[in-house]
């Protein structure tokens, strides 16, 4: 059961994924959350960095739907100036929303990863829905309430995760 919460890759922050690497690998399609993942959980637009890193999966091909638990007006205000599709209240980790970009998309699961920064719910829904899964480090250390107490959660799996030798990556801790 455990490891339905063990990502397939684990990576300092979005930047650290590379459009050409995920091409190698056959990717088209990428599903990412949105809070601490692209950008700080109270930040509302994107980062130069971040627009930077969207045209360059542009670039190369690569769709990107932004999947995240958020409200509406959240998602939609710092999704339309990137120009790419969205999923607000996702619900997740249920896999309807990683399904309903998939098939958006036009992609099977094979040519789709999924990105972010929580066990709980990124991870675990793109896994459950079959997806190759790639965990970042939170953008900050700062969360949400529910998001806090996910984190608590997280940080008693990846304790036993690391025990039993299933992940090897730095811990870095949370307030």
């Amino acid at each position: 059961m455990l490891n339905n919460f063990l990502p397939n890759e684990h990576v300092p922050s979005v930047f650290d994924i590379d459009p050409l690497v995920l091409k190698e690998k056959g990717v088209k399609g990428v599903i990412t959350d949105l809070d601490n993942t692209l950008v700080a959980w109270d930040v509302e637009d994107a980062t130069d960095e971040i627009k930077r890193w969207f045209k360059k999966m542009n670039d190369h091909g690569i769709q990107v739907t932004i999947a995240s638990n958020n409200k509406e007006a959240r998602v939609k205000l710092f999704s339309e100036p990137l120009e790419t599709s969205f999923i607000y209240s996702a619900r997740k980790p249920l896999s309807k929303a990683f399904k309903k970009a998939r098939k958006e998309m036009e992609l099977d699961k094979s040519e789709v990863v999924v990105i972010g920064d929580q066990l709980l719910t990124d991870v675990l829904g793109g896994n459950l829905a079959g997806f190759h899964t790639i965990l970042v480090v939170p953008i900050v250390e700062t969360d949400g309430f529910f998001t806090q107490i996910n984190r608590k959660i997280e940080r008693r799996i990846l304790n036993w995760m690391r025990r039993k030798g299933k992940i090897t990556w730095e811990r870095r801790n949370h307030s």
